[in-house]
């Protein structure tokens, strides 16, 4: 298989296989939920996991986000982290020093404890690799599941798309962006997406939830907004309605999607809270985000099962585009 997260299909028949045998899980293993929940009485201790294996200069401050976005998105609050670290041999004390100080400065300005974990140097690595295991908390009247959307519901984007794919692809892959025409300002711009408009959802999972009656939200990390689509969509056995126009690309992903023949709708992209919520409450939620400088947009509908996954645009509908494996990892591998 080539490089990227399991095709839907087989990991869905894997976690299928899963025999959870302690009652106190609530929410274990299962297709496009971001983290489980275990019973701790009055409240559900969320635990996540994930890797980071394509940033590298800046990976101790990207492995908190991606970690803390599954916690939020499920109504959480991230608390504790632990973080293995594989470094490549030879890399050297000062770099460890680094990455350190990322993981510690990240988890001051969310308030997240870090508790521990491992480092070592890896023989034959090429580069250095991360994973985090965080654990969050939230109230049981307050968790949001991914499989919670509902036909009529409304699908918001915040922020603009592909905010991760594009930073990375301006840090690792500047050189070719320059040849193939990008000006140096463009590249400059998308690779601080990571901090501007940032690849954290938390205070928009916390805004959303803190507003209006949020069915289901989601993380669209790996796969895309399409990836993400389509795993909410499975979770919660509906379709979708999507209205392509009303997809914000931000300028620079378009530009640098351009330049690279890759397509945004399947780059990586977190940054942006996908969540189904009631269409009367649209309104309340988008001016709750405006009024802390998050820009939300109404992208589509949630559907009956039946009605497939759909897009739309003005020559009309069609299937939703879906993507074997990220368009990040697509052009790495290549």
């Amino acid at each position: 298989m080539q490089a990227g997260k399991l095709p839907l299909d087989l990991l869905t028949r894997l976690l299928g296989k899963i025999d959870v045998r302690d009652p106190r899980v609530f929410l274990g293993a299962k297709t496009g939920e971001d983290a489980a929940l275990i019973d701790f009485g009055d409240r559900y201790l969320v635990a996540k996991t994930d890797p980071i294996t394509f940033a590298t200069d800046l990976i101790g401050w990207y492995l908190v986000q991606v970690n803390a976005n599954d916690i939020a998105v499920m109504g959480g609050t991230p608390r504790w982290l632990m973080t293995t670290l594989l470094l490549p041999e030879r890399t050297s004390e000062s770099t460890v020093e680094t990455i350190f100080e990322q993981l510690n400065n990240a988890c001051e300005t969310l308030g997240i404890t870090l508790i521990g974990g491992h480092t070592e140097m890896t023989y034959d690595l090429p580069r250095p690799i991360a994973i985090g295991a965080m654990l969050g908390e939230v109230a049981k009247d307050r968790v949001v599941l991914t499989s919670g959307a509902q036909p009529g519901d409304s699908i918001i984007l915040t922020k603009g798309i592909a905010i991760e794919g594009c930073s990375i692809l301006a840090h690792e892959s500047a050189e070719e962006l320059l040849e193939r025409g990008l000006d140096q300002a463009t590249i400059d711009r998308a690779s601080n997406f990571l901090y501007n408009p940032g690849i954290s959802v938390v205070k928009d999972a916390s805004i959303a939830c803190d507003t209006v009656d949020v069915h289901a939200m989601h993380d669209p990390t790996e796969g895309g907004l399409s990836g993400g689509l389509v795993e909410m969509a499975a979770g919660a056995d509906v379709g979708l309605l999507i209205d392509q126009d009303t997809i914000p690309i931000l300028p620079e992903c378009r530009q640098i999607c351009d330049a690279l023949d890759l397509d945004p709708l399947g780059l990586i992209a977190s940054g942006s809270l996908l969540a189904a919520v009631p269409s009367g409450e649209v309104a309340r939620l988008r001016g709750a985000l405006a009024q802390e400088g998050i820009s939300a947009y109404e992208i589509g509908k949630v559907t009956e099962p039946d009605d497939g996954l759909k897009i739309r645009d003005s020559d009309g509908v069609r299937d939703l585009p879906t993507f074997s494996r990220d368009e990040l990892a697509r052009w790495f591998g290549e």
